[in-house]
């Protein structure tokens, strides 16, 4: 039988997660909020520190905002639910996988309002497949 399944994300699995992708940049915005951006539009952002449990918040498709939202540990992102942001509250409540995913969705769905071009430049679209 396997090992007990992971649980969370804290910001160095976030950087080994993201920092590999096609086109991700890294900063820090608002004092101490680490943020990964494609094309210079961010998808998703956390405490640095990992304060407030590690807290998440990333964007989604409009399709899924509802669905999300409505799950405990999962609300709407303040100042940026309007974009179809949540934030993960209890980040240790999921699965690490499960957030992986979630994540890889937000990279997706920001890289689609990219132009064409940049979406070309940028290669094929990352898996999960071999995750770190």
């Amino acid at each position: 039988m396997a090992g007990k399944p992971r649980h969370g994300l804290d910001p160095s699995q976030l950087e080994a997660l993201c920092g590999r992708w096609p086109g991700v940049t890294r900063d820090i915005k608002w004092g101490d909020n680490l943020v990964f951006s494609v094309g210079g539009k961010m998808f998703v952002m956390t405490h640095e520190d990992g304060r407030e449990g590690g807290r998440l918040a990333f964007k989604v498709a409009d399709e899924r905002f509802l669905e999300l939202t409505d799950q405990p540990g999962i609300i709407p992102a303040p100042y940026l639910a309007r974009a179809r942001w949540v934030s993960v509250t209890e980040p240790s409540r999921f699965a690490t996988t499960e957030l992986q995913a979630l994540l890889l969705d937000a990279y997706i769905t920001v890289r689609a309002k990219l132009t064409k071009k940049l979406q070309a430049e940028l290669g094929p679209l990352p898996t999960l497949k071999g995750k770190s």
